[in-house]
């Protein structure tokens, strides 16, 4: 899965020091919340699509809520999405 180069896979954040293993892959996140936040956006939108995986995930915004685009072999789900103080989703909205 294609992440950012640099910073925390969800908020770009270049602090903290948390690795975890999602879709067979070690992101960096600067905190636990954020990786909770990121594998719980990475399973809703395997759900929703029935994909097997998420090449990639582009997104905007912050906390209060963010604009995103997931992309598997070349089709593309838009969505917006905001999190609760734990991780959990709080709104999934999808994007046409």
């Amino acid at each position: 899965m294609k992440v950012p180069e640099k910073g925390c896979a969800i908020c770009q954040a270049t602090w903290g020091d948390y690795w975890e293993e999602i879709e067979g892959q070690r992101m960096f996140f600067c905190c636990d919340i954020c990786a909770i936040e990121f594998r719980n956006m990475i399973d809703e939108v395997k759900k929703r699509k029935g994909w097997k995986t998420v090449d990639e995930i582009k997104m905007t915004g912050n906390y209060r809520g963010r604009e995103c685009t997931a992309l598997y072999q070349g089709k593309k789900y838009g969505f917006n999405i905001r999190f609760d103080s734990k991780g959990g989703i709080d709104l999934f909205t999808e994007r046409a």
